[in-house]
């Protein structure tokens, strides 16, 4: 056989398995919702601006509805908008939806070997494990509460070095944050100069803008073309690798001090549970899940928490009515003390303010995949095990069922008539369900606690007029990141009156 027909005979061979996967990808798609109409090879890629994904997800919904499907590659994703599909699934099925389906910028370092992308009895054996050191360490409780206005001292002491001059506040406010979780993890804070905390940033932050860039959307939905070509995703493998040699100088250290009976962190707490189930659960149980855990629990209790706050001072900028009603309930409720998470009882407004900023900014607008752990009937279709769903948490914050006006930002959606704060539960900046942010509590306790530390001791101003602000953000995807832009910090004298 010369080239020419074994190239034809090659080609064929190609053509026919294409169509072939082409037509059963078509025979299943009548079983699902609707969607745009998949192209071979690229799936529903021809209807998505990668650029945005999420507009391009809001704008099919307004033609196809709450639960539509789209396309990556062959691989069908169901997408749930809306505050009821999203409490339909992830609420009042919680065991189903329990599942994580694959997530390559993340899951191709860990290999699910962590609470975040593993599944079945690892993920809740994991999950729990961390949950119940976390707390024993203070998350939700007093001692957390002081690492926290502690923590938030330094930023203030550390600021008030710039004067008032114009800064940007970003990079001082994550390596504050980081801070925080690494004084649990490691037992201990870093100096904000310090080599291995700017790694740590620079690592969460570069990694968390590419998936949130054309590149890491692109990364998620075609791993395998992705990886054969050079770009900025190549880069987040090595910035994990870089977190974990951080992580395993800690480890190392502690195993060397470790004292059984007076553990001194969370990696004290790992050593010795897996000496207690090395003959158990050595698979749950080992130094590289400990590794794992930790870079993902630093990546997740940095970057969302510190998006958050950039954010919330960011928009007291562009409303300065707003930062003037929070100051002056900080003054008649708190003064001049250190201020107490429980404070918020007599704050209504301030967390108004908080809630409000939290859904406005739709820190995280697309949920990590789910994928269901058994067949589930949900409304007119039957899902099977291992369908993958997409929840777009910014179709809830921008839900017009359960907010007045989405579109502008205003405290009073979280007011009653009296002026008293009101829930709302349609705000998941967390997400929903049996995958919510195992750090919830300590996220919500740190941003209360920074924001009122931060305006007692200074009045924000804006080098340029409120009008001129912008808030659109500079990365649309698995995040939406904040703009740049400059504060000027003045010292504040507070008022030394309070209620208490």
């Amino acid at each position: 056989m010369d080239l020419y027909s074994l190239c034809t005979v090659i080609l064929v061979v190609l053509i026919s398995c294409l169509m072939a996967i082409y037509g059963r990808m078509m025979l299943e798609r009548v079983k699902l919702p609707p969607g745009p109409t998949p192209l071979p090879i690229i799936g529903t890629l021809h209807k998505m601006n990668v650029s945005n994904i999420v507009h391009s997800l809001m704008k099919l919904k307004k033609t196809y509805g709450d639960i539509f499907t789209i396309y990556e590659g062959n691989r069908p994703c169901v997408v749930l908008c809306g505050y009821e599909a999203i409490k339909e699934t992830l609420i009042d099925k919680p065991e189903e939806f329990s599942g994580r389906a694959y997530f390559p910028s993340v899951s191709d370092f860990t290999k699910g070997d962590e609470l975040g992308f593993s599944n079945g009895e690892k993920w809740k054996e994991l999950r729990n494990f961390c949950l119940i050191t976390l707390c024993n360490f203070g998350m939700g409780k007093r001692s957390i509460e002081e690492r926290i206005k502690e923590e938030a001292g330094y930023l203030i002491d550390m600021l008030r070095q710039k004067n008032g001059s114009p800064i940007d506040p970003k990079h001082h406010i994550h390596c504050s944050v980081a801070n925080v979780i690494c004084s649990v993890l490691f037992g201990k804070r870093f100096d904000y100069q310090d080599e291995e905390l700017q790694k740590l940033v620079h690592c969460s932050q570069y990694n968390v803008r590419i998936m949130s860039n054309p590149w890491g959307l692109m990364y998620n939905m075609y791993p395998e073309f992705m990886k054969c070509i050079p770009g900025p995703h190549k880069q987040m493998m090595k910035n994990y690798a870089f977190v974990i040699d951080i992580i395993n100088k800690r480890v190392e250290n502690n195993i060397k001090t470790l004292d059984r009976n007076n553990p001194r962190d969370f990696i004290d707490c790992f050593l010795i549970k897996m000496e207690k189930e090395e003959k158990k659960n050595p698979n749950y149980y080992n130094k590289n899940t400990m590794l794992m855990n930790i870079m993902v629990l630093i990546f997740a209790g940095t970057e969302t928490m510190s998006n958050t706050l950039t954010y919330l001072f960011l928009l007291l900028l562009k409303h300065p009515n707003v930062a003037e009603k929070v100051c002056q309930e900080i003054d008649d409720v708190i003064g001049c003390r250190p201020p107490n998470y429980e404070d918020r009882y007599k704050m209504p407004y301030t967390e108004a303010f908080i809630h409000e900023a939290q859904r406005y900014a739709d820190v995280v607008p697309l949920s990590l995949p789910y994928e269901l752990t058994k067949a589930t009937q949900l409304r007119n279709y039957t899902f099977r095990k291992g369908t993958v769903f997409i929840a777009l948490l910014s179709s809830v914050h921008n839900d017009k069922t359960r907010f007045n006006n989405p579109e502008h930002f205003n405290p009073n959606n979280f007011l009653d008539e009296n002026g008293k704060f009101k829930n709302n539960n349609a705000l998941m900046p967390f997400s929903a369900g049996k995958r919510i942010c195992p750090g919830m509590s300590l996220a919500v306790m740190e941003i209360f606690l920074y924001v009122i530390t931060m305006l007692q001791n200074f009045t924000i101003k804006s080098p340029v007029p409120p009008e001129e602000i912008s808030v659109a953000p500079v990365g649309v995807g698995l995040a939406h990141i904040p703009p740049n832009y400059e504060i000027c910090l003045l010292p504040r004298s507070c008022s030394p009156k309070s209620k208490d």
